[in-house]
């Protein structure tokens, strides 16, 4: 029998008391106090993929929380994890241990976006209707059985972090959107507020001029949803736009064939070229991401993309079979704030991609791993689907390491590496951890869930994999007097290095580098709010070998990286120490 849906949320929040809404999350982070770092623990072999334990769930929506804190996030489907007497679709994920703690989400977060605010506090925005068995759309949407989940179409969930198990999901009606997201992008803005772009308003594998939601809105909320005529003419892929903030202060925008360079302040949008040879957008879902921002390119942002699909807007029907098209293997990159003008990277994948993600490591290089050679992402009950419900087919295990510091035709390198053990497809997720590896799991092309031990050839994978990187098991840097917190401008800072630090040799020191990392909302082979800075730093050497860095703040300007949460990382000529969370400008608001 159905409850009201405010009972129910009610029932949950006595089970689980949260704390003060958009509060800091980390308090640990605004100390001044300088953090030690230190060596790795957890034993992992260098360029392979390790099985290493399970997440309960499906990690379609993943980001780090803590050091040691994965938070994963599924669709509402029936999982055989529970919560307060239903399926699970959120765990918290301890890394060290590799255990998980279930965690109750009202609403369905089926194809959620995610983001953090300047504060450290978390939030997931929008999803799509409660559903029952098979995916089904519930008769009832405010929390009836037999998942007991409520439409998400218009939530915003949020999340306040925490090493101690004490932190819960918050789900409350009177904080929801005004209309309906369901593949939202979100982008933490240079003053910690967020952006969410487009969506649709009901589902399907594409959009659709009815379902469309061609707006934009801020949390916390600036008012009503403004329109984005990009996302009016991008029919049908325009789902997930690819969005960054561009050290201009302004957003550049990818969807479908199209992007342009939009002046959010203004409400001004300066559309560009077409992308060249593929959709990189869901479905296509190629791998993407902003390329290192360092002193030597003065902080410059250049944006690459790998993979995703050729079809054309009239291709998107379901009635041939997707998932035998071929993915497609270039790469092309883009500097909006220089040039409107796209690049071929003039190195292709070795073999065509959907679904491949990146993520950037300590050392400046970029894992691409998870994917497909045929097909996009996305599923149904067509009759060509594959594996039981896939639109993509042919899973590629053999990860990848890009390094844009190489020469052309030698970027893109899969030497000494090992494969994925599970298939990673369509809802599966990758970040960085704070000791340099990896973490990847989820996979569920499926409405629902679907038990290996089933039969279909491509089921619900919740197996958790680490990849660890070829610097994983050097002696790590360990650097004294890092920080906390850094500030946008304003006095530099010393870091002290022993002659172990450097590996007994002063040539090291000109190889050392004091970088920045944010991990990202990963989903959809999407990271969104992913960043690499590399601070601006000079040496002296003493003559017993050690040697002092002074570093220089964060550029006087948050857009080059927005304020929130992130890691801090010393790496030696190419050996990161093991990253520290620090706290990167004030909060909300005017940075200083």
């Amino acid at each position: 029998m159905a409850r009201s849906l405010r009972t129910w949320r009610q029932e949950r929040r006595r089970r689980n008391p949260v704390t003060t809404l958009l509060t800091s999350v980390v308090q640990l982070a605004l100390a001044t106090t300088s953090v030690q770092a230190a060596q790795p623990t957890y034993p992992g072999d260098p360029m392979n993929f390790k099985l290493v334990g399970d997440a309960g769930i499906s990690a379609q929506q993943i980001f780090l929380g803590t050091p040691d804190r994965v938070y994963v996030i599924d669709k509402t489907e029936n999982n055989p994890v529970t919560v307060n007497g239903h399926p699970a679709w959120a765990v918290e994920y301890n890394t060290n241990t590799d255990t998980y703690r279930t965690m109750d989400v009202v609403s369905n977060t089926f194809c959620a976006g995610g983001n953090v605010l300047g504060n450290g506090t978390w939030i997931n925005v929008g999803g799509n209707q409660a559903i029952n068995w098979g995916g089904n759309t519930a008769p009832v949407q405010t929390a009836a059985a037999p998942y007991f989940d409520a439409d998400g179409g218009k939530a915003i969930r949020i999340l306040q972090p925490c090493d101690d198990e004490s932190c819960n999901w918050v789900d409350d009606p009177s904080n929801y959107m005004t209309t309906r997201r369901w593949y939202p992008t979100l982008e933490t803005l240079q003053d910690g507020s967020i952006i969410i772009i487009g969506g649709n308003q009901w589902g399907g594998y594409v959009n659709s001029a009815g379902e469309n939601n061609p707006t934009y809105e801020f949390y916390p909320s600036r008012g009503n949803p403004i329109g984005l005529n990009l996302l009016n003419y991008t029919l049908p892929a325009n789902l997930f736009p690819l969005t960054w903030l561009l050290p201009s202060g302004n957003l550049f925008i990818q969807t479908n064939w199209d992007a342009e360079i939009f002046d959010w302040q203004n409400n001004v949008e300066y559309p560009i070229g077409e992308i060249p040879h593929a959709v990189r957008t869901y479905p296509g879902s190629a791998a993407n991401a902003m390329l290192p921002l360092t002193p030597e390119n003065g902080w410059t942002a250049t944006i690459i993309f790998c993979g995703g699909t050729n079809l054309q807007p009239d291709q998107w029907a379901t009635n041939w079979n997707i998932a035998e098209y071929p993915a497609d293997a270039t790469c092309v990159k883009i500097t909006p704030d220089v040039s409107q003008n796209w690049i071929d990277e003039g190195e292709s994948l070795p073999d065509g991609r959907s679904m491949g993600m990146f993520v950037i490591l300590p050392d400046a290089t970029m894992l691409l791993t998870n994917g497909v050679n045929t097909g996009t992402a996305g599923y149904g009950n067509d009759s060509w689907v594959v594996g039981g419900h896939s639109y993509g087919d042919n899973p590629l295990y053999q990860g990848l390491i890009y390094d844009p510091s190489k020469p052309l035709g030698s970027r893109m390198s899969s030497e000494g590496m090992g494969k994925l053990n599970v298939e990673k497809m369509y809802h599966s997720s990758c970040l960085l951890l704070p000791d340099g590896s990896v973490w990847c799991s989820g996979s569920n092309p499926n409405p629902d869930f679907v038990p290996p031990s089933s039969g279909a050839g491509y089921p619900t994978q919740t197996a958790v994999e680490r990849f660890f990187p070829a610097y994983y098991n050097k002696t790590r840097p360990d650097p004294q007097n890092l920080p906390t917190t850094l500030g946008y401008g304003g006095p530099a800072w010393s870091i002290t290095l022993s002659a172990a630090d450097l590996a007994g040799s002063m040539d090291n020191l000109p190889l050392t580098k004091v970088v920045v990392i944010r991990q990202g909302f990963s989903t959809h082979a999407i990271n969104m709010g992913q960043r690499y800075l590399q601070l601006n730093s000079t040496y002296t050497g003493n003559t017993d070998g050690s040697a002092v860095l002074n570093v220089q703040q964060l550029p006087p300007n948050p857009s080059v990286l927005a304020p929130g949460p992130a890691y801090l990382f010393v790496v030696v000529n190419g050996v990161p120490s093991v990253g520290v969370m620090i706290m990167v400008g004030n909060g909300m608001g005017n940075q200083t």
